[in-house]
């Protein structure tokens, strides 16, 4: 499998199709990344806050010591979590994932949010921080400058943070991580991102039906029967219609599996293409409904929340 792929602002290209590892548990994750690699994945989406990031590292090494892969053929992406937006701890998080996944450099390292936290030691609580993202961004560009990382970007940033990260900075944001599919379309920040160099990539392209943030607002994207329609027309499963409604528009997308049956189908994607019609269809279905709203230990009243703006 040859996966296509966008251009980043920086001029790399990032595949289009990635393996998400969020809520990979670490017995298993290390040989859904093998599976990946073995079965033409090359991007590989992790994050400090998963938790897993020596597993997937394992995985990574254990591809490249057998022959299957070079580093040069890979694109990994790690994510600075909120309780290190303080300048001082920039770095240090960065090395400690680097060090982690078993690297030399990443190929992009994003904000995992715009929303700066930390730890009570005492009471165990999550308290807010208050760090400006303009300033834990000039610490992120200072990787660059060092060689440790070929592109930064950010994680769920709404347009106006966008706007104004991007009238600050000195390097752009190459990407611009958001949670995405046609139950949540977000067609301002979509054109936001395309018209100013943003690559868009999109997690929980399937609702994230487990997700710890959907409890009773559970809805049924996968089993969805205009998705279904659609799928039975090309001869492919609903799962595939969501990922081709991503990579049509150019929106790379990181599935999350553990289980190799999945990993493998996930990927058979890049036989077809959807009509514009049926792009138009996706689209219709929109709830603006979010299934990570990230809304735990408060957060929804930080300054920082990006979910205020649709």
């Amino acid at each position: 499998m040859s996966t296509p792929t966008v251009q980043l602002s920086t001029g790399a290209v990032i595949p289009l199709l990635g393996l998400g590892t969020w809520k990979s548990a670490p017995g298993q994750v290390q040989q859904a990344v093998e599976v990946a690699i073995d079965n033409g994945y090359r991007h590989i989406d992790c994050a400090h806050a998963y938790r897993n990031e020596k597993e997937v590292g394992a995985g990574i090494s254990s591809r490249i010591q057998k022959g299957v892969v070079k580093r040069e053929d890979l694109f990994i992406v790690s994510k600075l979590w909120n309780h290190y937006h303080d300048q001082e701890n920039v770095k240090p998080a960065f090395m400690e994932s680097l060090t982690n996944l078993n690297l030399t450099y990443l190929d992009l390292y994003l904000m995992h949010s715009p929303m700066g936290t930390k730890l009570n030691k005492q009471s165990g609580e999550i308290e807010f921080s208050d760090v400006d993202y303009t300033d834990t961004w000039k610490e992120m560009e200072k990787l660059v400058d060092e060689g440790l990382v070929k592109a930064i970007g950010v994680s769920n940033f709404n347009v106006g943070q966008l706007e104004r990260l991007q009238s600050m900075c000195r390097i752009n944001p190459a990407v611009n991580q958001v949670e995405l599919h046609p139950y949540l379309t977000q067609p301002k920040l979509v054109q936001y991102c395309k018209t100013n160099g943003i690559v868009l990539t999109a997690y929980s392209p399937f609702g994230s039906p487990d997700s710890p943030f959907v409890q009773c607002d559970k809805q049924r994207l996968l089993e969805d029967p205009v998705i279904s329609a659609i799928g039975k027309k090309y001869g492919k499963t609903n799962a595939h219609v969501l990922l081709l409604y991503h990579v049509q528009r150019g929106v790379t997308v990181i599935p999350k599996s553990v289980t190799p049956v999945r990993i493998i189908q996930n990927a058979q994607i890049f036989d077809i293409s959807l009509s514009d019609d049926d792009i138009k269809t996706l689209e219709g279905l929109n709830r603006n409904w979010r299934s990570a709203k990230w809304d735990v230990s408060g957060l929804p009243s930080h300054k920082f929340y990006p979910f205020k703006e649709d």
